[in-house]
């Protein structure tokens, strides 16, 4: 597991600690890189996939364990799932340490059930999340109103 530690994912960005991204006091990373492209997205500047900075899960592993504040981690983005092999290995590692995951994606819940019959790592990052956010942001449907979510159509659904 330790090797597995030195992956590398591109970051946009780190909160250290966030009360708006999740249940508690979380750390958030932002991932490079989405496909989904929604109008009126909070962080256009993260859909290119060149850019940001390469990091480690051993670091950001690291920056977790450093702060005992931390009720747990956020995975949002850009679109964590485009690195769904490489969060899985920090999810697990986060858990191990009794602290709880959430997961922001533009893809819906179904639409990763069905994704994830032809690419197990997709199963595997679900299997070590516990709190999914899912759904595009539609602009339309913006709602100031609903904790952790920007528009109505997405979704708090309990993993585990």
């Amino acid at each position: 597991m330790k090797n597995d530690l030195e992956k590398t994912i591109p970051l946009a960005g780190t909160v250290d600690e966030s009360v708006v991204d999740g249940e508690g006091i979380r750390y958030v990373i932002f991932v490079q890189g989405c496909h989904h492209a929604c109008r009126g997205c909070h962080n256009p500047q993260m859909w290119e996939m060149k850019g940001g900075d390469k990091a480690t899960l051993a670091s950001i592993l690291n920056e977790v364990k450093s702060n005992p504040l931390l009720h747990g981690i956020t995975f949002s983005g850009g679109e964590p799932f485009l690195y769904s092999k490489e969060l899985s290995i920090l999810a697990k590692e986060v858990q191990s340490l009794g602290k709880s995951v959430w997961c922001y994606t533009g893809y819906t819940h179904n639409e990763l059930k069905e994704l994830e019959k032809t690419n197990p790592d997709i199963t595997a990052l679900l299997s070590h999340i516990n709190v999914l956010v899912d759904g595009k942001y539609i602009e339309e449907l913006k709602d100031e109103t609903i904790s952790f979510r920007g528009s109505s159509n997405q979704n708090i659904i309990y993993l585990s």
